[in-house]
């Protein structure tokens, strides 16, 4: 519950372009071969979804040693990717595999229009790590025949059980990976594999009220790395996801390339954070998780960082087991000192919240920041991107001995410069407004995702004796949080505290995020919805429940108003100062709501607010979005780094550009398919 992705306004000013000069598209580039004005970044579009490409441009100045501890970190992300296919979905690997048969086998016409649906269902389906969608969880479907999908089954000689095809093609089956909707049962009405079929959300309540101690003030991350199956004596119990358990034959390679790393450690903490990771995965024990993110937190010395583990939580209706995912990283020095400010005045930004005095914390802990660049991601990190990611998500950690953040610079910047502005022209009620955005929107994004992620995940404390959000908030849980950090950031994004800090040179810049916000909250995002479906991404639930509560709330001072320009609608902030004050208002009632675990609450805010969408404003977004051609969602095509070896001992690693997805879709299938 700790991500930030990219806003829709943002994704949404992108176009689809090719470069003059473009190698073939199933070449890798070197990168002392690319010049920044040269490298391509869009490589396609398909779908609801573009491709992109990211540098690491500080690559070449890693020392030796360096290079080998990012290209065996490289190789322990990858060598875990099998797992989020298969938590996922039960039959996400078998599907998978069938279809990188078929892409490696079909002998027939490739340039027919069924042969490009299938492409499409098979880039779908890589770029979700799964048959459902990455962002809305609903299945997606083959856009070919039936009868098409049947014949290059047949003549590959692929293995595919026809009861699973059917699976694929029906509209009954499986049909959200995440159903978050109270009035179904969470588990039934979830396709995703944390739970054995048969399990009800009731008896897994009833597990884990037995085993949670409220009382508890360092308690483990309950579920977080195994499946919940039966026995057979048809008692609950955790299959836990360790070397020897589920999913070992993926853990064991990541373990071994651990070991490596232990090696060219850059620090005797790094070293030691190594150690625990090691000894979690070979013992499955929650209690070495928390010794490990307490190492990591406090291990903040060293260019070369990572994240991995089973993190985020999204993907469990109840909030219990975690995705698994990677990110490796190198530190941009100078980026980060720029936004050391932040997290030296972390303390101010809590003194001076609006939320009650009883809920702030006296001393917040060893919070950290620092801009870094992406190496490679995986796991539930891949294709699509958080931008920015605040760890560990265990809040007594987080109270006792801090925490760290990172913003993706190099994603940032791709993503950046992959786009257009014709999302803004579109969706901008005034020149005025269009010309903030062009002007300030870049810088006002990177503050809001810095104080989204250091400030805002940082603050406030739960009362005594209350259980963590998953227990009391439940499925809301994620929305709430989510919404509560963006308020954060929203609160100080007008406060001439960040001048005198100097992370920003005027409040218009605060002005230009608070008209992204509203835009998207109200209107933008929901192109990324079909028409006639509710939101429940919680994410998307976050934005629309902030930006309707405030339009709500300021209606009878006109602080927001609904315009119609030729036709069209727009949503058009007259008082910024006000907007202000309601979004400080609306963060002491949710940091009320987490700190009090006032389920009743929290639900009502969410579901009247955050869940239903008004289907005129609905249908009008699409048909003015649909005529500007441009995915809604974007993902990315990971670097490659190629290890020099000499008499067994690695003597140089380079890094290469890939250009094609489907070739590096098909490239780790043959390199890292361990499940």
């Amino acid at each position: 519950m700790r991500k930030v992705f990219i806003t829709a306004i943002i994704l949404g000013s992108m176009i689809s372009c090719k470069t003059e000069g473009e190698k073939s598209e199933n070449e890798a580039v070197a990168q002392d071969s690319v010049k920044a004005d040269e490298f391509v970044y869009m490589t396609e579009q398909f779908a609801d979804l573009k491709i992109i490409r990211y540098q690491v441009s500080s690559f070449d100045k890693l020392s030796a040693q360096q290079k080998e501890l990012a290209y065996y970190l490289y190789q322990v992300s990858l060598s875990g990717r099998d797992i989020i296919y298969d938590q996922n979905y039960k039959h996400n690997l078998v599907v998978r595999k069938a279809l990188e048969n078929v892409v490696a086998n079909y002998q027939g016409d490739r340039t027919t229009l069924d042969w490009e649906a299938f492409m499409t269902y098979t880039k779908r389906v890589w770029f979700s790590n799964g048959i459902h969608h990455h962002y809305s969880t609903a299945k997606l479907k083959p856009g070919c025949s039936r009868g098409f999908f049947d014949t290059v089954i047949s003549e590959t000689n692929t293995q595919l059980d026809g009861k699973i095809v059917d699976v694929l093609f029906d509209d009954s089956t499986d049909m959200k990976r995440v159903n978050l909707d109270p009035e179904k049962d969470l588990i039934a009405g979830s396709a995703n594999n944390f739970y054995e079929d048969g399990i009800t959300q009731e008896e897994v309540e009833a597990f884990y009220k037995a085993k949670i101690d409220s009382k508890d003030e360092t308690p483990i991350s309950y579920g977080l790395n195994s499946t919940l199956i039966k026995d057979e004596n048809g008692e609950l119990t955790e299959d836990v996801w360790k070397v020897g358990g589920r999913y070992s034959a993926a853990i064991e390679k990541m373990v071994f390339w651990l070991q490596k790393a232990v090696a060219v450690a850059e620090s005797e903490e790094q070293k030691k954070g190594f150690e625990l990771l090691i000894k979690y995965y070979q013992t499955g024990d929650l209690k070495v998780w928390d010794e490990y993110n307490i190492k990591w937190a406090g291990t903040t010395g060293d260019v070369i960082d990572y994240i991995n583990g089973f993190i985020e939580v999204y993907g469990d209706a109840m909030g219990y087991r975690a995705t698994y995912e990677s990110i490796i990283q190198i530190k941009d020095f100078d980026a980060s000192e720029r936004m050391k400010v932040l997290q030296d005045n972390v303390q101010w930004f809590e003194d001076n919240s609006s939320i009650a005095q009883n809920h702030k914390k006296e001393n917040v802990t060893g919070v950290t920041y620092k801009v870094v660049n992406a190496v490679i991601e995986s796991g539930d990190a891949a294709p699509s991107t958080p931008i920015g990611v605040n760890l560990p998500n265990a809040n007594w950690i987080r109270a006792k001995h801090g925490s760290k953040s990172v913003s993706l610079g190099n994603i940032v910047e791709a993503y950046s410069l992959a786009g257009g502005s014709k999302m803004l022209e579109e969706f901008c009620y005034s020149d005025e407004e269009y010309q903030r955005s062009k002007k300030h929107g870049k810088m006002a994004s990177k503050l809001h995702t810095a104080l989204h992620e250091v400030v805002g995940h940082a603050s406030g404390k739960l009362e005594a004796g209350i259980g963590t959000p998953k227990e009391t908030l439940k499925s809301y849980a994620s929305t709430l949080e989510e919404g509560r950090a963006d308020l954060v950031a929203l609160y100080y994004l007008l406060n001439p505290k960040l001048i005198e800090l100097g992370l920003m040179e005027t409040l218009e810049i605060g002005k230009a995020e608070y008209d992204s916000y509203i835009r998207n909250g109200l209107m933008a995002q929901l192109r990324r919805i079909e028409k006639g479906e509710i939101i429940e991404e919680a994410h998307m639930r976050n934005r629309q429940m902030v930006a309707g509560w405030v339009y709500e709330k300021g209606q009878a001072e006109n602080v927001i108003e609904k315009k119609q320009k030729e036709g069209k609608t727009y949503f058009v902030i007259n008082d910024y100062e006000k907007l202000q004050v309601l979004f400080g208002e609306l963060l002491s009632e949710i940091q009320r709501i987490k700190s009090q675990g006032d389920y009743e609450a929290g639900k009502n805010l969410v579901e009247g607010y955050g869940v239903q969408v008004d289907e005129a404003i609905h249908a009008e977004v699409l048909e003015r979005s649909e005529k500007l051609n441009i995915a809604p969602y974007g993902g990315f095509i990971n670097p490659r780094l190629v290890a020099e070896e000499k008499e067994g001992k690695i003597v140089n690693v380079t890094i290469e550009y890939p250009t094609d997805f489907s070739d590096q879709m098909m490239e780790y299938a043959k390199n890292y398919s361990w499940l």
